[in-house]
């Protein structure tokens, strides 16, 4: 059985209090916190393995090499990946899709060629395609999203065709919470000769992912929001992708051969980690995946589809408030807002009660213009959040109602 007293024990950070008040971390979907297992693996590493990767001959070299590409392997399993060459470490999901969009989307895309996005895309996969379609011609077109938070799969259907060389769609949104039916998408893809991307930065920490049952060619996470260190990511695709993809950057471990004149790759997934990789944060990672191995991603997911529910009933009972997304198969992400209260003053508030929640657009500026709003405030649950926290959200939201309806 999920013991998530047991689980919280593992993270430090939540002992802190915040203003006097136990932290109620509710800000999950920006960032998550670190075990204990992940941050003795990074202190380890700096005590006793450091060193740069690959090309030395010596110990300290062997070791911190051997831990790194341990951990492209435990990544590789995590997501179901059949083939640990088709796994490269980035810098997040956004480098991971600019990656895509440089590396295949220059090289393949041409005038009058479309990418079927959707209205709620993250900018991250969002503006590399504008960049993509500005540089080769190509055009965007977007399946709209429905008023209960889910995607228009009859316009999906009508908007992937001949002329569709990509799809990319977000698995599970930032905003709405609402978990996207990306391998009908990838269907419809394929159907039409073109390929499937993935932005995974959501669904990664929080659902069971196997990247051949969801039928995609490329699939991006980021491990800061998978409970692993920050500045590391990766990008999964078919490794007979990657061959024929130029490299992304130039420099360092991507060559195979320099001349003065011209040079060659290295093999994948070499070609697409140019220069000295963030080594420690990709073994942080590692631990990460370990970490929620061990507690088993069906078992994370039945939490926080549990707890996620009761925040959005219990959210639901405030006076005016206004939820989106759809009630149900969603993830653990509410966003919301108060009538005449902006955002971020209520986020403002909320912090003085020790409750950290996120306010904005959460780089999601076109999907915000649908729902007609500038902004949001968002809770964002994880695997170690409780009943009890949402508890604290609802009363300390219903004193910031109180503070705003007091006459001045």
């Amino acid at each position: 059985m999920y013991d998530v007293l047991k689980v919280r024990r593992d993270f430090p950070i939540l002992e802190r209090e915040v203003n006097g008040r136990p932290l109620v971390y509710l800000d999950n979907a920006a960032t998550s916190q670190k075990p204990l297992q992940v941050i003795r693996t990074l202190s380890r590493y700096y005590e006793r393995h450091n060193a740069n990767i690959h090309r030395g001959v010596h110990r300290l070299a062997e070791e911190a090499t051997g831990l790194y590409e341990e951990a492209r392997g435990k990544v590789a399993r995590f997501i179901g990946a059949p083939d640990p060459r088709g796994l490269v470490f980035t810098r997040g999901t956004t480098e991971s899709i600019n990656l895509v969009a440089h590396a295949w989307g220059r090289k393949n895309l041409r005038e009058g060629d479309e990418v079927v996005l959707t209205e709620a895309e993250h900018h991250s996969n969002l503006v590399p395609w504008q960049l993509a379609a500005r540089d080769t011609g190509a055009r965007l077109r977007f399946i709209p999203v429905l008023d209960d938070g889910t995607l228009d799969m009859e316009a999906a259907e009508r908007l992937i065709g001949p002329r569709t060389r990509l799809v990319g769609c977000v698995h599970a949104s930032n905003v709405l919470g609402t978990v996207n039916p990306v391998e009908r998408l990838a269907e419809l893809a394929h159907e039409a000769g073109a390929l499937m991307l993935v932005d995974g930065a959501q669904s990664a920490p929080h659902l069971p992912v196997d990247v051949t049952s969801l039928g995609c060619d490329f699939f991006a996470a980021s491990g800061h929001k998978m409970l692993g260190p920050t500045g590391v990511g990766f990008l999964w695709a078919r490794p007979e992708l990657l061959e024929e993809m130029e490299p992304f950057l130039g420099g360092g471990e991507m060559i195979r051969e320099v001349r003065l004149e011209r040079s060659t790759w290295n093999e994948i997934p070499y070609k697409f980690e140019a220069g000295t990789m963030n080594i420690a944060q990709a073994i942080g990672l590692g631990a990460a995946v370990d970490y929620l191995g061990s507690l088993g991603m069906e078992s994370v997911r039945e939490h926080e589809r549990r707890l996620g529910a009761y925040a959005y009933r219990r959210l639901a009972g405030v006076e005016g408030i206004t939820l989106y997304g759809p009630a149900e198969n969603r993830t653990g992400v509410v966003a919301f807002n108060l009538p005449e209260v902006h955002p971020h003053d209520l986020s403002q508030l909320l912090d003085q009660e020790g409750v950290a929640i996120r306010s904005g657009h959460h780089c999601c500026q076109p999907l915000m213009r649908r729902l007609g709003v500038v902004a949001t405030a968002r809770a964002s649950l994880y695997l170690y959040n409780t009943e009890e926290e949402v508890e604290a959200l609802v009363e300390a939201i219903a004193r910031a109602r109180e503070f705003f309806e007091a006459p001045a």
